[in-house]
């Protein structure tokens, strides 16, 4: 049994789109989708309307939950983009997502970042400089500490990385759909950067006993017309980050 894993599309329809028609063309079924759906200055509603129009296991991420908990004068611009081109049926499903979500049925765990934020980052971490890197070992065993699922899935800074615990567990980041670069000054000023336009998704195989086979695909999508339209909203960083991989 094969399961796709999405996250961090950030409004980016052409980009979903490509995914979402890389998962069909391999005949996969079933899809889940970690959060951070909507955020960017690209094309929000036709996101939400194709991720609506589907039947998604999905949660919120920590732009979802900003979307939908702030007022628009205490978000940052990307979301006081996104919040203006959404509807009231858009906030509505935003509202039904929950943080976390355990699948038992196929010993799945879906956090946005760590099963107890979706603001912390879990397979990576940074130095004081700003510099991201792995996390250490142990830092990822204790915040995987207690979930019971063989695949915990996580996801919040776009890198896809799989990490295999002391017990066999794995813990999974698929990287990002429609984001490929981004900033940040939490908790320190820092870069990501994947250094491709490609769309990143991940697809788990569920082979028996337990066992899982995993592998990243890097879709590539015009990114060059998700640029544009970053560009036409005033986003120039975004158009960069959308045409390269870099900031």
């Amino acid at each position: 049994m094969k399961i796709a894993v999405i996250a961090d599309i950030h409004g980016n329809a052409p980009a979903l789109e490509a995914v979402l028609a890389d998962i069909d063309r391999q005949g996969i079924r079933d899809i889940v989708n970690l959060g951070d759906h909507l955020s960017g200055p690209i094309d929000p509603a036709s996101t939400a309307d194709l991720l609506m129009a589907r039947d998604i296991v999905s949660i919120r991420g920590n732009h979802d939950r900003a979307l939908i908990t702030l007022a628009p004068d205490e978000m940052i611009a990307t979301d006081r983009f996104t919040h203006a081109a959404l509807s009231d049926h858009h906030f509505a499903w935003l509202r039904t997502l929950a943080p976390t979500r355990h699948m038992d049925e196929h010993g799945l765990f879906l956090c946005h970042g760590t099963p107890e934020s979706d603001l912390v980052y879990w397979l990576e971490d940074l130095t004081p400089e700003g510099i991201v890197h792995r996390s250490d070992a142990s830092r990822i065993e204790r915040l995987g500490a207690g979930v019971m699922a063989s695949v915990l899935l996580c996801a919040h800074t776009h890198i896809p990385r799989l990490v295999t615990l002391s017990d066999g567990r794995i813990v999974l980041n698929p990287g990002s759909v429609g984001c490929p670069a981004y900033e940040d000054d939490e908790p320190v000023a820092h870069k990501v950067e994947t250094g491709t336009p490609h769309a990143s998704y991940a697809v788990i195989d569920k082979t028996g006993q337990g066992k899982a086979d995993v592998s990243f695909r890097l879709v590539a999508y015009d990114h060059a017309s998700a640029a544009r339209l970053a560009e036409r909203n005033g986003r120039p960083d975004w158009a960069r980050a959308l045409s390269t991989g870099w900031m």
